[in-house]
């Protein structure tokens, strides 16, 4: 009896774990990142990769980091611990225009057919907030949750710095080029996070930011307070973690994150979408 109870045990294993991924099923170049494999590739002409844990969660789930991918990555590391694979395409001097939405189809495409679960978290730091509210808007049916760090929710405030953040004069030409836009159509622009937020809180979708009060780079009155406001408005789940003050060297945009643990809570508690 014992012998057959070990038996029903390792086929009940066997079929918990069949598909989960390591790193040998992904084509790159391998490497290490804090004690963890990373495979880099190319996907759509673009640089990306995947960092995989040393046992995947059951289903493969994911996050999907938005640009600075190393930046507060102690969530992440927790993620990895709990069986989550990091994933990232360089998209990074897009700001989330159609063009770079069109690599994330492609990327998302790629990643999930080699076994990756169908839905994911989103992460955003700082202008990563464009890309990450850009594709759960066309794709709410694919994201389980969104977590964003200061997060740019709106292109006049930064890069646009026309509000009182300082903004950034450079990269708001560059978004000019990248969205073929005009200075007039890039303040009239409509689709920025916090104006397509609506299929987003139709999917029921959580949302965690954190902001520092004192930030004048991205300021949360303009971007994730405006945000917030109209997020709950429709119905929508979303929780703010503020930090007092920023470092004077980030003119308050960086800081030293008070609780990566609940950043990964969060992310694992909504890591399996009904």
């Amino acid at each position: 009896m014992r012998h057959l109870h070990l038996v029903t045990a390792t086929v009940l294993f066997t079929i918990t774990f069949l598909g989960s991924l390591a790193a040998a099923d992904w084509p790159g170049k391998e490497s290490q990142w804090n004690g963890y494999a990373k495979v880099d590739f190319t996907v759509d002409q673009r640089p990306a990769y995947v960092v995989v844990p040393k046992q995947a969660a059951e289903g493969n789930p994911w996050v999907w980091r938005a640009r600075f991918p190393g930046f507060h990555a102690e969530a992440d590391l927790l993620l990895l611990e709990r069986g989550f694979h990091v994933a990232y395409i360089n998209t990074n001097d897009m700001l989330g225009s159609p063009k770079a939405m069109k690599h994330w189809d492609n990327f998302y495409d790629f990643v999930t057919e080699k076994g990756l679960a169908k839905h994911v978290a989103l992460e955003g730091v700082s202008r990563g907030g464009l890309f990450v509210y850009g594709w759960a808007s066309r794709h709410p049916d694919r994201v389980t949750c969104i977590y964003a760090d200061t997060p740019v929710c709106d292109v006049k405030s930064w890069p646009g710095g026309k509000g009182k953040g300082v903004g950034s004069s450079g990269t708001w030409q560059r978004l000019l080029k990248e969205y073929d836009f005009t200075e007039a159509e890039a303040l009239a622009y409509d689709k920025n996070p916090i104006d397509v937020l609506a299929p987003i809180a139709e999917a029921k979708i959580p949302i965690l930011h954190i902001v520092s009060l004192n930030d004048v780079v991205v300021p949360p009155a303009e971007n994730t307070f405006i945000l917030a406001e109209r997020y709950r408005k429709l119905g929508g789940n979303i929780e703010i973690i503020e930090v007092q003050e920023g470092t004077e060297k980030s003119q308050g945009h960086h800081f030293t994150h008070p609780d990566p643990k609940r950043v990964a809570d969060f992310i694992e508690k909504y890591e399996a979408k009904p």
